[in-house]
């Protein structure tokens, strides 16, 4: 039996803090990337499987709002630190739950991980879970798989660090553990993922009353299955994707006029965005394309938001 003894996350709709600008990063030349296609089996379920290496001895960066990560750590200790004043440890086999806010990282290095990022389908099919009421949390991954993963992922850890493994192969099984583990959602919970995904590609403001049109469900079912899914209600989730969307962008050498339009269009002035982009890509607009964290970089590439068009 799968234990699931972690607690909840509070609120339907979290008062989201600024992040700390002033936490010093690593710098991108001491951290090796490598971004790994999902197979076509797990495209659905997979955003991008990736392995990052630093061998300092403290590494800091920043995670992004995110969906959820099933990642293996063979190398490195550290915490993430959660706008609550929560600290959660990195088990060696962990669940990161999707992230309402982007939320910092201190690890004692070398610090090696090799992970999948999760779509809202994957965090359902693999998962079950309530995205909404597990959000915010790095947790054993064993709470909510089972030893199943315990087995592979002690095997994988185990391979990597005496060099039998490298880390795309571990982050290929990881892949082919989710192709096996997840279970078909439900059909009409599939189109409403669908229609969410097409509400929000929509614009960097979509109005709530188009999406709430759109879906084959009552307005309260809809807020609830998509703070299910996606792990916050319809309105926060687009201010979310607001800020990301804004982020991959303004990481852009240069932004087109009607990039620039719609930018001025969706926040109310220049403040604004940056408060919003600090609290979800956790940098401010300046610090987004000079190559300070290649793992922000990556996550909020917008091939990472294929999904909304």
């Amino acid at each position: 039996m799968v234990d699931h003894h972690f607690s909840a996350a509070g609120q339907s709709e979290p008062d989201f803090p600024e992040s700390d600008t002033g936490f010093a990063l690593t710098p991108a030349s001491l951290i090796s990337i490598d971004y790994i296609a999902p197979p076509s089996a797990i495209s659905d379920y997979v955003t991008t499987l990736y392995h990052f290496r630093c061998e300092e001895a403290e590494i800091r960066d920043i995670q992004p709002a995110s969906i959820g990560h099933l990642s293996l750590f063979p190398y490195g200790k550290g915490e993430m630190l959660f706008a609550s004043g929560r600290r959660d440890p990195n088990p060696e086999i962990a669940m990161l739950t999707p992230l309402s806010t982007a939320t910092p990282i201190v690890v004692e290095g070398p610090f090696h991980v090799v992970g999948a990022a999760l779509t809202p389908q994957g965090w359902g099919a693999l998962t079950g879970l309530h995205a909404g009421e597990h959000r915010d949390r790095m947790i054993e991954a064993r709470t909510v798989l089972g030893s199943e993963v315990v087995a592979l992922g002690e095997r994988l850890n185990a391979g990597y660090r005496a060099g039998k493994f490298s880390g795309r192969e571990c982050a290929l099984e990881l892949g082919a553990f989710i192709e096996g583990r997840a279970r078909p959602l439900n059909a009409r919970h599939n189109e409403l993922i669908r229609t969410v995904n097409q509400w929000l590609g929509a614009s960097l403001n979509p109005d709530l009353a188009d999406l709430m049109a759109a879906a084959s469900y009552s307005e309260r079912q809809v807020q609830r299955l998509v703070e299910r899914y996606f792990g916050l209600p319809p309105q926060a989730l687009a201010r979310k994707y607001r800020a990301l969307r804004a982020a991959a962008w303004l990481s852009f050498p240069q932004l087109t006029p009607e990039y620039e339009a719609q930018l001025a269009d969706a926040f109310f002035d220049q403040s604004h965005m940056i408060r919003e982009i600090q609290r979800f890509a956790g940098r401010t607009p300046a610090r987004l394309s000079d190559d300070e964290s290649p793992f922000l970089n990556e996550m909020i590439d917008l091939k990472n938001f294929r999904e909304l068009g």
